[in-house]
Parts: C-alpha cells; structure tokens; sequence
C-alpha cells in the first residue's frame, strides 16, 4: 500500500506541533531535574523578589507560552486568528466558568479551599510586599505569564492539533482531549479517591474550557480561568 502523501499545510502543522511539544517538554524537563533548587531559590525571602519572579516566571514561560510563541512568530499569526476576538467574549468566559464548577466544587468538597486569591503563585504576597513601582510590574508580569499564556497556551495547542487530526463528530475533540491529559499530568495528582476525583473534574475542565472556545469562536474564556479560578482557588 502506497504511503499517503502529507500535504504542504499538514506537513508545516506537523512542524508547529513538533515545535510547542520539544520546547515545552524541554523546558519541563529542566524543571523536574532541577526543580528543588529552583524552588528553593524562588521561595527564599532573603533574596529579592525581583530574580525570583524573574526565574519562575521564565520557567513557567517556558512550558506554558514559548512554544505558541516561536510558531506565531514563525508563522506570522496574530492572536486573534486563535480566538482573541470581542465576539462571543461573555458568552465564551460564562461557559468556561460552567465547565469549571465540578473543579472548584472539589475544591471545597476536599477541604483544600483558603481563600479566594487571583494570580495567586508562590511569591505573589512578596510581589505585593516590594513596593511601587515592582509590586506593579511583578504584578503585570504575574497576570501576563500564570494568566493570559496558561491559558491561551492551550487554546493554541487545541487548534493545532485539531487542523492537523480533525474529528468528523461534534463533542469528540482530539486537541482537547490532548490538552486535558497534558494539564493533568503537568500538574502533581494522587491516585486517592479525592486525587481520582481531581483527575476527573479536571478533564471535564480544560475539554469543556477549550469545546467552549471551539463552539464560539473566542478564546478569551481560557485566559479568564486560569486569571480567576485555576490560579485563585
């Protein structure tokens, strides 16, 4: 049988997806080898915030946001070819916050709730601490990088994914479902009864999140929820 013949257009998506995937993986890689230094460097208060902020937001950076960002530039695509557009805007963020409601229920449910804290990372609370003007910019760069880049990250990934392997059925989502499992396992789970349920209500999360940005167009639901939910609760 004679190999199928990939397409110009399959052939540069399949160099799109290769790219997000060696950056990312890369990036996470020296993360997971050398994640006790970094951490142990990043929570220490003695330090200043300023290199602290820097080196994790570079790290996050990273796996989260550099790949979309080489293939949008060698590409030349703008944003709004993947969803951050004004149409749909209420309509995208009031479904995402839906898909979100079984996550921020076992949230609650598992005890795990302290507080409601948008762009809550690490070293938020020393950010704030510093002073103007970085308290500002840590702030801004805070919102930017564990905000607008999470979550717009995996709406470019999804559509990547789905232009090259597209579903003839509706509800079934190959770039989702992708995104869902690289979610799950980018963050620590368990295998307890409440880590089974994280795993779950996760899925249902990030594949309604990014079904959502498919069925209206608009991308700006991802970036609201990992602004005030993923990162707040």
């Amino acid at each position: 049988m004679a190999k199928q013949q990939l397409s110009a257009e399959q052939k540069r998506l399949d160099t799109d997806i290769w790219i997000i995937a060696l950056v990312t993986l890369g990036v996470f890689l020296f993360y997971v080898t050398a994640g006790k230094q970094l951490m142990s460097f990043v929570v220490n208060s003695n330090i200043s915030v300023v290199p602290r902020l820097l080196l994790n937001a570079g790290v996050q950076f990273g796996v989260a946001g550099l790949g979309i960002t080489i293939v949008c530039i060698l590409r030349k695509e703008k944003f709004t070819h993947f969803g951050l557009i004004r149409k749909n805007v209420f309509k995208a963020i009031i479904w995402t916050i839906i898909c979100f409601v079984p996550s921020i229920l076992y949230v609650f449910l598992s005890g795990q709730f302290n507080g409601y804290q948008p762009f809550s990372i690490l070293i938020t609370d020393d950010v704030i601490a510093s002073g103007i003007p970085f308290s500002i910019i840590g702030m801004a760069l805070i919102i930017v990088v564990w905000g607008f880049f999470e979550g717009f990250n995996y709406a470019v990934i999804c559509e990547k994914i789905n232009s090259r392997y597209p579903s003839k059925k509706k509800w079934l989502d190959y770039g989702a479902i992708t995104c869902a499992i690289i979610c799950i396992l980018f963050h620590p789970f368990s295998t307890s009864f409440w880590g089974i349920v994280e795993i779950i209500t996760t899925f249902i999360a990030i594949y309604g999140m990014l079904m959502v940005r498919k069925q209206t167009g608009n991308a700006w639901g991802c970036v609201f929820a990992f602004c005030f939910i993923w990162n707040a609760i």
